[in-house]
């Protein structure tokens, strides 16, 4: 098993890629790393805008099951937030 971490500054303009696609199932952490309220972080497919998505509350971490092929994409509201990333990936 791999394990990565990053923390990936967002735009609340341009949909960032987080999670790039891999041959393999990946488990993905995701943690807004803001404290402060009303600062959302907002994932989803490549079309995500804040809007259409599903939103991470400041302080909120989720685990994700991200399928082979597949990819994950956020933005922040408002601009500059940062999202962190603990991303397992199985190659065994």
């Amino acid at each position: 098993m791999t394990v990565l971490n990053n923390a990936i500054t967002l735009s609340n303009t341009v949909a960032t890629p987080i999670i790039v696609p891999d041959n393999q199932r990946q488990v993905v952490y995701l943690h807004n790393l803001t404290k402060s309220s009303n600062e959302y972080i907002h994932i989803g497919n490549s079309d995500v805008t804040l809007t259409n998505s599903f939103h991470l509350d400041p302080g909120q971490t989720v685990e994700l099951q991200i399928p082979a092929g597949d990819s994950l994409w956020a933005m922040s509201d408002p601009d500059g937030l940062v999202v962190g990333v603990l991303q397992m990936q199985n190659r065994d």
